[in-house]
């Protein structure tokens, strides 16, 4: 498969699979009901199924993250476990342990057509840190599992931007290759980067800030964001940096996401759009008003409707549009107008036009409206970082690895 360099990345089309040990970084990183502590979105475990199925005379052990030491969503993989078993309708073995004995015991008894699913690999310590690819081939966890490995297979491209021991750890010491949603992402990106045409149109949500105000930087620097329509919890950065709002907004490094937000609204003044009317919840009520109306204990759920009449304007004249990251609180019926109005204007332009993220896959799928786009990723801050042109540890690993293996 080319990349956007010329080199070559290998898929498991390059390999001979039966009867091979093979390591499967996926990512089964689902939203969880924090009452209920249940998966309540499967997208991402049905996604690891094609590679699986290609890998069906292999040993296969799965291993991904879920969620972040100390967030509500961080759990054990067992229910991921009952989830992929049910959709695939066949076992599916599962330990408690990542690096330990147990773990290592139950790779060493697999069977061909086996698939064993590792718990979460962020309870090992070494997997919540970012390494060079040489020094995360020194950890623990590469240099205990590795041994037991013939192929490392990178099928995980949501984290593709984080350089974790389980994405760019194996690739230097085993032989490692693409797996079918990252050969396919990537050559689809690819195709698309080179028809994209001015204006670009950037609509951007969710809730990662820091990560969003770094990616937003290059994306207008490298050409890519001629405008970028804020919406969801970097909208109210932003809106912070204005003084539209005038009370904290209570989320962590406040002072330092809202000072970078304000030193890029100083340094490209036409590029961003933000809210002018929002939506708040009143008692479970929806109710609409001016963004200069908010009061200090009003909390956002989503767009009013002049934002979205405006923002429509802007997605209707453009060339390629990208959007990332829901409105507002979509899940809530009431809430949904924003995240469901802008789907519809991105799906109904004539611009070529990028869905990202795992909320936004799932919205796109409930309207009905999935046909109509031209690439759905479930990947979202690895692929605003795809966009921006810049190298993702994970391709580099892969395309390191197939120089490394075909010199062989």
């Amino acid at each position: 498969m080319d990349n956007r360099k010329g080199v070559k990345v290998l898929t498991l089309d390059d390999f001979d699979l039966k009867g091979k040990t093979v390591f499967l970084r996926v990512d089964m990183n689902c939203p969880i009901d924090p009452d209920t502590m249940e998966i309540s979105g499967t997208k991402r475990i049905e996604e690891a199924i094609e590679t699986l199925q290609s890998l069906k005379e292999a040993k296969v052990v799965v291993a991904s993250h879920q969620g972040r030491v100390g967030n509500d969503d961080y759990t054990g993989m067992d229910k991921h476990a009952k989830v992929l078993e049910k959709l695939m309708n066949r076992e599916i073995k599962y330990v408690e342990d990542t690096i330990g004995e147990a773990a290592q015991n139950a790779i060493k008894n697999l069977e061909d057509g086996d698939i064993l699913l590792l718990d979460n690999l962020r309870l090992c310590a070494e997997e919540n840190y970012e390494f060079t690819p040489e020094n995360a081939a020194k950890t623990i966890m590469v240099s205990r599992l590795s041994k037991l490995f013939d192929l490392c297979v990178l099928d995980s491209f949501p984290s593709a931007h984080r350089s974790h021991p389980s994405i760019v750890g194996f690739p230097q010491v085993i032989p490692a290759c693409a797996g079918r949603i990252v050969e396919r992402e990537v050559r689809n990106l690819d195709e698309i980067m080179t028809v994209a045409k001015a204006p670009h149109v950037i609509v951007l949500g969710g809730s990662k800030v820091p990560d969003r105000l770094e990616a937003i930087r290059l994306l207008i620097q490298n050409g890519r964001a001629d405008h970028v329509l804020l919406t969801g919890l970097i909208a109210n950065v932003f809106m912070r940096a204005q003084a539209r709002i005038k009370s904290p907004l209570g989320i962590k490094r406040e002072d330092e996401v809202v000072s970078k937000a304000h030193s890029l609204i100083g340094e490209y003044p036409d590029v961003f759009a933000t809210p002018v009317d929002i939506a708040i919840d009143k008692d479970g009520a929806r109710v609409e008003m001016d963004v200069r109306e908010i009061a200090k204990t009003d909390k956002i759920y989503d767009l009013g409707p002049k934002t979205v009449e405006y923002y429509s304007k802007l997605i209707a004249g453009a060339g390629t549009v990208f959007i990332s990251g829901p409105a507002g609180f979509f899940e809530k019926e009431n809430f949904s107008f924003g995240t469901k109005a802008l789907l519809d204007s991105v799906a109904n332009s004539m611009a070529t036009t990028i869905v990202s993220g795992g909320h936004l896959t799932s919205a796109l799928k409930k309207l009905g409206l999935a046909e109509k786009i031209n690439h759905v990723s479930t990947a979202g801050g690895a692929l605003v970082l795809y966009l921006t042109g810049e190298k993702l540890p994970m391709i580099k690993a892969l395309e390191d690895a197939a120089k490394k293996y075909r010199s062989k």
